[in-house]
């Protein structure tokens, strides 16, 4: 795929998804970073159902260790490998206490360095709340991005790492959540919508299917 071609995927993509953003809901940064790790292996209205309830008791670093373990469990057992995502939480936050202020740290290796935070979730913070021009692939994007041909890759460290070469300077900021959502509800995994896909002539999955 040229350059050409994929700067006019972006530019249609924007066009079709004007206001580009994440479907978590939350307020702060740290409400951001919480729902993003809750969302691992879950779905964001699941995710929202157990933030409607948890970020009105709790939503700063302080009022979610007052929960502690167990009473944070009560709000989140609804969603995946809940268990395991309560003990990263609490070890989080006493890390953003101890080390951060309490603030959510605005480089990646301050926020790899916090339990329950990877590389996708590291830019995904750092797109979303801090506007940085981050790519975090997902399996969406992992998707979209070989499925087109925008970035083939077999993992997703060398997809994103293709993404980010490529990707036109204007479409850096809102390329994460452009692709994300045109995963998500056009270019689905079993049954994509060709029909409806603004990019269907540009797409290689199209031409070789048709």
């Amino acid at each position: 795929m040229n350059k050409q071609t994929r700067l006019t995927i972006f530019d249609r993509l924007a066009i079709a998804i004007p206001e580009p953003t994440t479907e978590l809901n939350y307020n702060s940064s740290f409400e951001l970073l919480i729902a993003v790790v809750l969302s691992a292996q879950a779905t964001d209205k699941g995710v929202n159902k157990a933030t409607a309830k948890l970020f009105p008791v709790a939503n700063t670093p302080q009022a979610i260790l007052a929960l502690g373990e167990e009473g944070l469990k009560e709000y989140i057992k609804t969603i995946g490998l809940f268990n395991s995502k309560a003990a990263n939480i609490i070890k989080l936050c006493e890390s953003l206490l101890s080390q951060h202020h309490g603030e959510v740290p605005q480089t990646r290796e301050a926020l790899e360095a916090l339990a329950g935070v990877g590389r996708k979730t590291a830019n995904v913070i750092l797109n979303t709340a801090f506007g940085q021009p981050t790519i975090a692939v997902d399996t969406h994007i992992f998707r979209v991005a070989n499925r087109t041909g925008l970035a083939i890759g077999k993992n997703v460290l060398e997809v994103e790492k293709k993404l980010d070469k490529t990707i036109a300077a204007k479409h850096k900021i809102d390329a994460h959540h452009l692709l994300i959502l045109h995963g998500r509800y056009v270019c689905t995994a079993r049954k994509p919508r060709c029909s409806d896909c603004c990019i269907a002539d540009l797409c290689e999955f199209k031409e070789k299917t048709l």
